[in-house]
């Protein structure tokens, strides 16, 4: 078991009366448990939780008056992380994925795998299928794309970092998830808090379904996947936004953290991984 202490800090200054959407407490999944969580708002609010679809995403919402807000999030997180040590690990057929899993084959807002599907095909449809190929995909994507903070806007797409080659971890998962997808391998985005990730903030992930399971990448390799404590899954970054608004508020300070506490199963090491 690996333990991680995770936590956030965000400020706010809220102009007018403003619903929020928040996704940054911990998901509770087969291989991760939640222990002395808390989250506090300053100024005292009354906050709806609940819980969105079957892979543990969990949603706050408050409706908060003009002000100056802050939101505190702390917990520990327990890690069970299964180890496939081989690493011919095959992709499923269509015919036999769970109905749930279909979706993630399909094109979302920010990762437009019909439009890229070509490319996809030209690149990778030759390769052995399997972990290997997703494997070559984010290596792909790693060695191709340029890491550089604010390069990219909340409307950038799969198609616009292919093009300009440069981005941010969400938008290398996306390009990820659009060229797996595009050769046929269901891939969503996965947010949450990552050990030693550096400059510290939320990060996003990405998973290929493989042979029955969910196989966890990080084509930015800022990460260690063994480090990951999931906050939650979805198409793309749009459906686990750390914190969504309708009215009027600006962001004014974000701190996020993951400091490890144990590490038996050494999170240095990065094999193939099912933490689904």
């Amino acid at each position: 078991m690996t333990q991680i202490q995770i936590g956030s800090t965000l400020t706010y200054d809220v102009k007018q009366p403003t619903i929020f959407l928040l996704k940054i407490a911990a998901a509770w999944t087969q291989h991760q448990m939640v222990n002395n969580e808390r989250m506090t708002f300053d100024p005292p609010l009354n906050v709806e939780q609940c819980q969105i679809g079957p892979d543990g995403n969990r949603l706050h919402r408050v409706v908060v008056e003009p002000c100056q807000l802050s939101i505190s999030y702390e917990a520990t997180a327990d890690l069970t992380p299964d180890i496939d040590r081989p690493r011919e690990v095959g992709e499923s057929q269509p015919a036999q994925m769970p109905p749930e899993v279909l979706t993630y084959m399909n094109p979302s807002r920010y990762c437009e795998s019909d439009v890229l599907a070509r490319f996809a095909y030209e690149e990778f449809g030759s390769l052995k299928p399997g972990h290997s190929r997703a494997q070559a995909i984010c290596d792909w994507v790693f060695d191709h794309l340029e890491y550089t903070p604010g390069s990219t806007t909340s409307t950038t797409t799969a198609s616009d970092v292919l093009l300009q080659r440069t981005g941010v971890c969400r938008d290398y998962a996306h390009l990820a998830i659009s060229l797996c997808r595009g050769v046929g391998i269901p891939a969503r985005y996965v947010s949450g808090y990552a050990v030693d990730l550096q400059p510290p903030d939320y990060h996003g992930f990405m998973e290929a379904f493989l042979d029955g399971q969910w196989y966890l990448f990080d084509p930015t390799r800022l990460a260690s996947t063994l480090g990951l404590v999931r906050i939650g899954v979805g198409r793309d970054a749009a459906d686990v936004a750390f914190c969504t608004l309708t009215g009027s508020a600006t962001l004014l300070e974000k701190n996020v953290w993951a400091n490890l506490l144990e590490d038996p199963s050494g999170v240095g090491r990065n094999p193939a991984v099912s933490t689904a």
